[in-house]
């Protein structure tokens, strides 16, 4: 019997999300170098550094391949960053075996077609409301915030509060 999506995030002890059209938004500036100038969400950022400090395993898995990915996802705690990955299940399956993971154990966040082989892998699939309709029909959730727009919030709120994790860290 399939379990309905709040009974998924019980389960869950980790999350990996992809980076661009996720952790940033769809639209970009580029510098003249071909970079993209990537945004990052204040809130996002809030909910991954509480995540990390409840004990919660996280990986960042990007075909992105810069130093600002790095330190912004490192000065939130995320010891575990691929980044360029065109294939990206090798290092989902190796971050899994590090932490001694099952994929029922994972919530994914992708928006696009490199993310599906994850997706199709991770116990809670889960995509952005403007993701690839490819993604969409995968997932078991899809958050209405778009990509760098809450959406990683929205998920790790969700997982955190399920387990009684959400605003422990605050002095109430």
């Amino acid at each position: 019997m399939k379990k309905n999506f709040k009974e998924e995030l019980t389960q869950v002890r980790a999350f990996a999300f992809d980076v661009d059209g996720v952790l940033s938004q769809t639209q970009v500036p580029m510098y003249p170098n071909g970079e993209p100038m990537r945004t990052a969400n204040i809130k996002d950022g809030y909910a991954i550094q509480l995540a990390v400090k409840m004990g919660y395993h996280i990986a960042i898995i990007t075909g992105g391949n810069t130093e600002a990915i790095r330190v912004r996802f490192s000065n939130l705690g995320v010891q575990d960053i691929y980044m360029g990955q065109s294939n990206k299940v090798s290092a989902y399956e190796s971050w899994k075996t590090k932490k001694g993971l099952t994929d029922e154990q994972v919530l994914y966040m992708g928006d696009d077609m490199p993310d599906l082989p994850l997706l199709k892998r991770a116990g809670v699939p889960t995509c952005p409301v403007d993701a690839a309709t490819d993604v969409k029909s995968v997932c078991h959730y899809i958050s209405p915030y778009k990509g760098g727009e809450c959406c990683v919030r929205d998920v790790v709120e969700q997982v955190l509060r399920v387990n009684g994790d959400w605003g422990k860290d605050l002095d109430w």
